[in-house]
């Protein structure tokens, strides 16, 4: 049996490049920025309407699966934290113990599922699949968010759903728009495409790789 040889490089930890934690940040800060207009409830919805939801779209869509639900947990975690960067100055423990409990954690899972499809368009996703990624989302954030609240509220499934019939063309709109945003930025600014980014890292993790694989060879 062959022991491992002590001399050989081992390989890097893997570690989110300062760039992108600038963009997490960058991106958690918008989220709490669409906050400040505040929020409203219609027909006594107990889950009220916000712009946030934009920012979690703009989120997934232009950072990638993780990077977009890393910032999302971010977010999450300040608010935990105590700080009022919800929609409407809300924060601390007691959000997570609300109705909008749901909605906050599907935010994750949106997050991600709109990164995870804005890269399979390619590195120049047209603007219908950047649209459908951003539809989906939305559609992921009522599919997690409506049977929760009706859990935590009492009121049944059936009710709740009807009630958040109200979110749905405001989510629509907010999909066309971050949709319209993503397209823009990424015509503008190539790179920013989550899935040249993640041709680039790959480049550059299988380059490492070779040059260590050089360097093992000529040391015997």
């Amino acid at each position: 049996m062959t022991e491992p040889d002590p001399s050989a490089p081992r390989p890097p930890k893997r570690r989110l490049p300062a760039a992108d934690l600038a963009r997490i940040a960058a991106f958690a800060a918008l989220l709490a920025v669409l906050g400040l207009p505040g929020s409203f409830a219609l027909f006594g919805n107990a889950v009220p309407i916000t712009l946030q939801t934009l920012g979690v779209l703009l989120a997934g869509a232009i950072l990638g699966t993780w990077r977009g639900a890393l910032t999302i947990m971010l977010l999450l975690a300040l608010v935990a934290a105590g700080l009022p960067l919800l929609a409407g100055g809300r924060g601390g423990l007691g959000v997570f113990a609300g109705p909008s409990v749901g909605y906050l954690f599907a935010w994750v899972l949106a997050a991600a599922a709109v990164g995870w499809l804005v890269e399979r368009g390619g590195y120049r996703p047209r603007m219908p699949w950047v649209l459908a990624a951003c539809l989906i989302g939305s559609t992921l954030i009522l599919v997690v968010g409506v049977p929760v609240q009706a859990l935590i509220t009492g009121v049944p499934l059936g009710t709740t759903a009807a009630l958040s019939l109200a979110f749905v063309p405001g989510d629509a709109l907010k999909s066309v728009v971050a949709a319209a945003v993503v397209v823009g930025v990424q015509r503008g600014y190539p790179d920013a495409a989550p899935a040249v980014r993640r041709a680039r890292r790959r480049r550059d993790e299988l380059g490492h790789d070779a040059a260590h694989g050089d360097d093992r060879t000529n040391q015997r």
